[in-house]
């Protein structure tokens, strides 16, 4: 499970940062292409957040994170390149 665990910590990183990316560089020159794209990429990184945060619960007891740790590991969700730092530090 663990192995399932980094893989979705990656795929949610790239899905966050090609979400701001299509905000911040497709929506101001392509707003047709924007929202085309907006519901495939933001319903991707939803359903990859929440993977993210259900197996991190799931691994807490298995992996011996105190409640420090596991905190930086849910916190690193909501930052840009946080699931990167977690997969090479903790994982």
């Amino acid at each position: 499970m663990l192995k399932i665990f980094k893989v979705t910590a990656i795929l949610e990183g790239i899905s966050y940062l090609v979400l701001f990316s299509n905000m911040l560089f497709i929506k101001p020159t392509n707003m047709e292409l924007y929202k085309t794209l907006l519901y495939p990429i933001g319903m991707s990184h939803g359903v990859l957040f929440i993977g993210y945060v259900l197996l991190a619960f799931l691994l807490r007891k298995s992996q011996n994170w105190n409640y420090k740790v596991f905190g930086i590991i849910l916190i690193a969700s909501l930052l840009p390149f946080g699931t990167f730092y977690i997969e090479k530090k903790y994982l």
